[in-house]
């Protein structure tokens, strides 16, 4: 048998490094050739459930199968897939789940369900089981690698938790939680997003103040066009939103128990000898506020 040359086998490793696929004769291989080399994600879809049953790379094919079916508006099979898989899945990759749950009920609109899920990833972050033990967990964006601290996952998971919030609509927890997420690490998009939750409850300076913020670059990612165009466009439509007849119609505060939990987190962060991260201020001098 001849073996290949070594210009062939340069050739198979740039083919592979080109469109992103692993290399190899597999299922799971297979049917990430076909979700990006041959562009068909229903094959894609019959490849990866091919790979899940034979037990190949499990983990990524339960993922990448459920990120395929959200593309094809497939969300709720997407969420019964993982939540009857997940088991087979190592306990590295429960995170990841969770995190593509959380897009899945989100883009199914079950905002209960998302809010759940996400007030018990913090408690894990709280409980120190977040990232595996680690301080950092290595993340990936359009192709991109970079380094994510608990901190700001912390925060991420806060705006998520406010944006969900809002869907219900319950403004003055979400005005309280993404309070919370721009004190642990700001950004110009929960900015917007909190500019948003004033401008729902009429409270019209409030929004102009935190919007104002984002065009005078005053907070992280200010530079963002996306961000700063937002804003802008907040800031014109201020004129037109009314504020609502009977504020405590539309916001009341109906998690107590979520949020007296959270009164029990510390004021500063942790040592490193500790376990438990403190995450949060008391919350509850911010209800205290909000209600005067």
């Amino acid at each position: 048998m001849m073996k290949k040359s070594s210009s062939s086998s340069n050739r198979d490793d740039l083919y592979h490094v080109l469109h992103k696929v692993p290399q190899g004769d597999s299922p799971y291989v297979k049917a990430k050739h076909a979700q990006l080399v041959e562009k068909n994600p229903e094959a894609a879809i019959v490849l990866f459930w091919k790979a899940i049953n034979a037990g190949d790379r499990v983990d990524s094919a339960l993922k990448d199968m459920a990120v395929v079916m959200k593309q094809l508006n497939r969300s709720e099979e997407a969420i019964e897939a993982i939540k009857s898989f997940r088991s087979r899945c190592s306990k590295q990759a429960q995170e990841s789940l969770d995190n593509v749950l959380i897009d899945l009920y989100k883009k199914c609109g079950k905002v209960d369900e998302q809010i759940e899920l996400i007030k018990r990833k913090l408690r894990l972050i709280y409980q120190g089981e977040i990232f595996n033990g680690k301080p950092t967990k290595t993340a990936r964006s359009h192709g991109k690698k970079f380094q994510v601290s608990v901190k700001q996952e912390t925060s991420r998971l806060l705006g998520n938790l406010g944006w969900a919030y809002m869907q219900k609509p319950n403004y003055l927890t979400a005005e309280v939680v993404y309070k919370k997420a721009q004190m642990i690490d700001p950004d110009a998009n929960k900015a917007c997003n909190l500019g948003l939750c004033l401008v729902k409850q009429g409270r019209f300076d409030d929004a102009e103040s935190v919007l104002g913020d984002v065009l005078q670059g005053k907070i992280p990612g200010s530079e963002d066009i996306k961000a700063r165009n937002r804003a802008r466009e907040l800031l014109m439509e201020l004129k037109t939103f009314q504020p609502p007849l009977e504020l405590s119609d539309i916001m009341g505060l109906d998690d107590d128990d979520f949020f007296n939990g959270i009164e029990l987190l510390m004021k500063e962060w942790a040592p490193v000898r500790s376990k438990r991260l403190p995450i949060f201020e008391e919350i509850s001098s911010f209800r205290d506020q909000l209600a005067c």
